[in-house]
């Protein structure tokens, strides 16, 4: 009994050992979660609070995380401001200059991945190390020079000027490049024996097989294109082509909207982006996955 005993102990220990550092990992994780969710969630509550004063009232306890009487009043007041701030038209623009940008962006910053990773282009590695040197340049520091060349241009105050400017990026042509260069040398070898051209294997046999990678591009650029603030506040002086992003700045500043409605046009704001995200977070996910097993 004792020899059956000895030889338990192990395993039992073993389990023992195995079960505390799951329960640990598991409210670290948890606690982690908490952290990141609980001010997405107190946005969430404080929207639905009808009394503005409640809010404000609420912050200072655990009360600020529940609603007794939800409504949705104060989305319905974001949806019928329409007087002095068109927050319709204010996510409408948004949705536009997010859809031409991401769509544009992904196809130039492939297509220049692909001739950096397999067209006979000389110094190919200069301009790759260029690339990449140039991601370090804030976007702060070429605002000023790229906003000359849009009054020039007469592109203030338009969606272009929000939409051509920052298609194009270093780090998405960086990650693209890391994509088609691990594609085998036989698929390329394969479709010029069968006479397709550049673009045409670009177009017909790396486009269909880079959903990933193009996921992965497709969520940042699409984040940093819905966040942007400095840039859209610079180029554009009227409702036309405001974003979101500005437009709600104008929304929490107003002397009409009170902090209710202001949480709710947050949420409104925040909900576009979400949706996004959980479109393609599975292609996303299997990117870094990939890459990593690669690695």
């Amino acid at each position: 009994m004792s020899a059956i005993s000895e030889t338990r102990t192990p395993a039992r220990t073993a389990a023992i050992g195995w079960d505390v550092g799951a329960i640990v990992k598991f409210v670290a994780v948890t606690v982690i979660a908490l952290v990141v969710i609980s001010p997405l969630f107190l946005l969430v509550v404080a929207s639905l609070k009808p009394d503005r004063f409640q809010i404000l009232a609420d912050m200072g306890s655990f009360r600020a995380f529940w609603v007794s009487n939800p409504s949705l009043d104060n989305y319905r007041n974001v949806a019928t401001f329409s007087g002095a701030l068109p927050f319709g038209r204010y996510l409408l623009n948004s949705l536009v200059i997010l859809f031409c940008t991401v769509l544009g962006g992904i196809f130039i910053n492939s297509m220049a991945a692909f001739v950096l990773a397999w067209g006979r282009l000389p110094g190919r590695a200069i301009i790759l190390t260029a690339f990449i040197a140039l991601y370090i340049v804030p976007q702060e520091s070429i605002v000023l020079p790229l906003l000359t060349i849009v009054n020039k241009a007469g592109l203030s105050d338009t969606f272009a000027a929000q939409i051509l400017p920052w298609m194009a990026s270093p780090l998405y042509i960086f990650l693209i490049y890391q994509f088609f260069i691990q594609i085998p040398r036989d698929v390329y070898d394969a479709a010029t024996v069968d006479g397709a051209s550049p673009f045409r294997i670009y177009w017909s046999v790396f486009l269909p097989i880079s959903g990933p990678v193009l996921a992965t591009v497709a969520i940042l650029l699409g984040i940093e294109t819905w966040n942007q603030y400095l840039w859209p506040l610079m180029v554009t002086n009227t409702d036309n082509a405001r974003p979101i992003s500005v437009g709600i700045a104008s929304f929490f500043g107003h002397d009409s909207v009170y902090w209710n409605s202001a949480m709710a046009a947050s949420v409104m704001m925040m909900a576009p982006v979400l949706i996004f995200y959980l479109a393609f977070q599975r292609w996303f996910v299997s990117s870094f996955i990939s890459s990593a097993v690669k690695g």
